[in-house]
């Protein structure tokens, strides 16, 4: 397995100040919040450095640990992220079991408690249940496929590829509007592999034609072009089945395509190498911080200016404090997309043996930091709405505490117990907004994958990551193999850099 990286992330650092004692009561509210953001964090760049170091047994075990971590609004997420280490750990029946409670789960979840709902509202959309966006359901039933494949259980891996057919087509009933995320190429071009593998062409043709009309409809957003080997699938599934209108057009469609007819791969082996390359985009906040007062502004202002070195911890926490006395800001929280771009321009795959030397070149097939930007693009409005209702109905709730508590004590000491109390539900409200980052950040940044066949026999099979330019992009992996004609044989690479 081949897991290169070439990036540093720096640990969470301690604040640098402690805070005043009037900065405690926002404090309180953000300890828990960075906390866990700073576990996350940390987490992630532990699994990272076991990938690194050769050990995905390693990263497992660091998932595994950290499963208090989660908490059980985030259930789902753990079993999404440990789904993927063991499958790079090689342990296919384990993935999928934990897979299988991620696909139940995300079932479940399609009705949620008003009472979990309201919470929500009023303090941010962490406290609702994790259900990750659309491309992340979808990609719960791929992994489960590619398990079954890794296990050589094709026919199990098929009943997932129906799964993907199935989630896919709902998607696209549910969802109208043709230009958002209705539909995933990849996850079909793989039920289409799967159909294929197991003999049934007709599917296979249906599924193929199906991700060559995604391909093309999502290439403006989703930056992957129609892989060759698509093309080429559709040229011998199409010539397989007679369908010579389609082939015809096809073959005028795909002029200089190369490809060979079914009837001279059946004693063949079949390679479908799938290479998992980069680090998924990750999620952070972005604060809109309103002031609705000139005074406020200067505030917000000269507040971002002192704060412009601090840490995030430090940052926040000063913001609430100077932001809460102040009692005219209303501050919106955002999710923003980082993207973490693969330096993988291709894998170089060839397999020497006896019977002689075949090379191929992997190919993109999926683009999940454009996948990504799709689903948080389409959404963006819908959670922009929400959060600043949400911060709307804070400050307004703030206030009422100042003038109530004002009201509640009297005319001589009213004004300083309002004071205070509407300080404190101001720094509470600017302190417990936070968007939603989390996100399946076990996932790559883009999967490419290569088709070979050759006689069977006994090989050595090695794979080269290459850059842009032909600049090695990562380590070689050799292994040897043994293939039988007719079979097909799933190998995973997983790529960091």
């Amino acid at each position: 397995m081949s897991l290169t990286i070439s990036f540093r992330t720096p640990l969470a650092k301690a604040p640098s100040r402690v805070a005043g004692p009037r900065s405690l009561p926002a404090l309180f509210v953000l300890i828990a919040a960075l906390q866990g953001c700073a576990a996350a964090s940390t987490r992630y760049l532990q699994v990272e450095t076991s990938l690194l170091a050769g050990d995905p047994k390693q990263a497992d075990q660091i998932i595994e640990r950290a499963q208090p971590e989660y908490g059980s609004k985030s259930a789902l997420l753990y079993q999404m992220d440990r789904g993927m280490t063991l499958q790079l750990a090689g342990r296919y029946e384990e993935s999928n079991a934990l897979l299988e409670q991620a696909d139940q789960a995300l079932e479940e979840l399609y009705t949620r408690r008003i009472r979990t709902e309201t919470k929500a509202f009023l303090v941010n959309d962490t406290e609702l249940p994790f259900e990750g966006e659309l491309y992340e359901q979808v990609m719960v039933n791929v992994l489960k496929a590619v398990n079954y494949g890794a296990m050589d259980n094709w026919d199990e891996a098929l009943v997932e590829g129906r799964k993907i057919d199935h989630r896919l087509n709902m998607l696209s009933d549910q969802i109208k509007e043709k230009e958002k995320y209705r539909n995933d190429a990849f996850a079909r071009y793989l039920s289409g592999i799967l159909y294929e593998v197991t003999g049934d062409l007709n599917n296979a043709f249906i599924a193929y034609r199906n991700a060559f009309d995604e391909y093309r409809q999502a290439r403006p957003w989703s930056r992957t072009p129609v892989p060759s080997m698509l093309q080429a699938d559709l040229l011998r599934v199409t010539d397989a089945l007679h369908l010579a209108q389609e082939h015809e057009q096809y073959r005028r469609d795909f002029a200089g395509v190369a490809w060979r007819p079914i009837s001279d791969m059946k004693s063949l082996a079949h390679i479908l190498l799938i290479s998992y390359n980069g680090r998924a985009p990750l999620k952070q906040d972005q604060f809109i911080d309103l002031p609705v007062s000139l005074e406020a502004l200067n505030l917000v202002l000269l507040t971002k200016g002192v704060t412009a070195g601090s840490t995030n911890q430090d940052r926040r926490a000063m913001e609430s404090v100077l932001y809460g006395l102040n009692g005219r800001v209303v501050r919106v929280a955002l999710p923003r997309l980082v993207p973490q771009k693969t330096q993988v321009a291709y894998s170089e795959v060839d397999i020497t043996g006896a019977n002689g030397s075949f090379i191929a070149k992997t190919e993109l097939v999926d683009n999940l930091e454009a996948v990504a930007e799709k689903n948080l693009s389409d959404r963006f409005a819908g959670i922009a709405i929400k959060a600043a209702a949400r911060a709307s109905v804070k400050y307004a709730m703030a206030e009422g505490v100042g003038r109530g508590s004002h009201a509640a004590a009297g005319k001589d000491i009213g004004p300083l117990v309002g004071l205070l109390a509407g300080g404190i539900a101001h720094m509470l409200a600017i302190a417990s907004e936070e968007a939603d980052k989390r996100s399946w950040r076990t996932l790559p940044d883009e999967i490419q994958i290569t088709r070979l066949w050759a006689p069977p026999g006994d090989y050595e099979l090695r794979v080269r990551p290459t850059g842009q330019g032909g600049s090695g992009a990562g380590s070689e992996t050799v292994r040897a193999v043994t293939l039988k004609g007719g079979a097909t044989t799933l190998f995973i690479e997983r790529v960091l850099r």
